[in-house]
């Protein structure tokens, strides 16, 4: 878990609050499990216990737009960055079958929010 907080800069990827102490520090699949995510630290993010709690399974960029939506500061390129090596991983290593549409929509729909 240090190490992906630390790569992931200190802050809940979804709203951006400052983790440890009070705002408790979780990992979360970026491609969740149900839609074929691996357990790769590729696929793992930092989020708070309430963010990770309350994405259940949707998808990142609607969990992205709910974040904005509640003026939080949602990190997309932290996103995008983890998306894409998740994307090389798989590249590389193979398999993930299930996991490759989810991710390569989700890294089209948060390329074009960008655009």
């Amino acid at each position: 878990m240090r190490t992906v907080v630390e790569r992931d800069g200190g802050r809940c990827v979804w709203c951006g609050r400052p983790l440890g102490g009070l705002v408790p520090a979780t990992t979360e699949h970026v491609v969740p499990r149900v839609k074929g995510g691996p357990s790769w630290l590729e696929n793992e993010v930092a989020a708070c216990r309430r963010c990770n709690g309350e994405r259940g399974h949707r998808t990142v960029v609607e969990w992205l737009e709910e974040c904005e939506r509640r003026g939080w500061e949602p990190s997309r390129e932290v996103l995008v960055r983890v998306l894409e090596q998740l994307q090389g991983a798989i590249a590389e290593r193979g398999g993930q079958r299930r996991a490759r549409p989810y991710l390569d929509g989700q890294l089209r729909r948060l390329r074009k929010r960008a655009a």
